[in-house]
């Protein structure tokens, strides 16, 4: 491993399971109308689409719903006060984050509000982490991944961007950067799958990685 190369990855589903959490304030404002909790494997495909997709999951709405608005607020509300308290590493993450001999980052379409909370309640140590609100647009958008290459003073082709969903392939392409997916994280809705995104590299367990770097 060289120290001019640089690994990037996305937070939900990559980095850290954080579907339990977003479980359960959904789950929360379940009840709150008499509806039956979910499971969380039937939420956790959704968990990587933010509010918009886990409102979908929950309620059937959509952003331009008349009751979007208001059941995104207190949705993110409950969410903010129980931002880490089932979250985890994915397993091999650890070991993974402790091997690795070049910097690493985080890139997330996760509010700044969220994405701190946890980098601190995880006990991460990131080069540089870009957030849903770091830049005007969000990944599949390139915008967020070029700015975290500029952070960290490294050309977009010697970086690995690892993701869990068909937008982090895409965004690495667009940005230059070596397009690595994960066979073990949420991977969205209705969009084919790992295999399907064309990734340069696709990995099933966290350590993988290292024989790319």
């Amino acid at each position: 491993m060289t120290a001019d190369r640089a690994v990037l990855f996305d937070l939900d589903g990559t980095l850290a399971d954080t579907a339990p959490d977003l479980a359960a304030a959904l789950n929360f404002l379940r009840l709150q109308k008499n509806l039956n909790e979910l499971p969380v494997g039937t939420v956790r495909p959704y968990a990587s689409m933010g509010a918009r997709g886990l409102l979908l999951v929950g309620f059937g709405l959509k952003p331009e719903d008349a009751g979007f608005p208001a059941l995104r607020d207190a949705f993110l509300a409950r969410y903010e006060t129980n931002v880490c308290v089932h979250t985890r590493l994915f397993p091999g993450m650890p070991e993974l984050l402790a091997k690795l001999r070049v910097p690493w980052g985080i890139v997330t379409n996760k509010a700044t509000r969220f994405t701190a909370a946890l980098v601190k309640a995880l006990k991460l140590s990131p080069a540089c982490v870009v957030c849903g609100d770091s830049t005007p647009h969000l990944k599949p958008h390139p915008a967020p991944l070029l700015l975290a290459a500029e952070k960290l003073g490294i050309p977009c082709k010697d970086i690995l961007y690892v993701g869990d969903d068909l937008r982090d392939v895409q965004a690495a392409r667009a940005a230059g950067m070596c397009a690595v997916a994960v066979e073990y994280g949420y991977h969205g809705v209705d969009n084919g799958g790992p295999q399907s995104w064309n990734a340069d590299i696709v990995i099933s367990h966290p350590e993988e990685l290292l024989r790319h770097l």
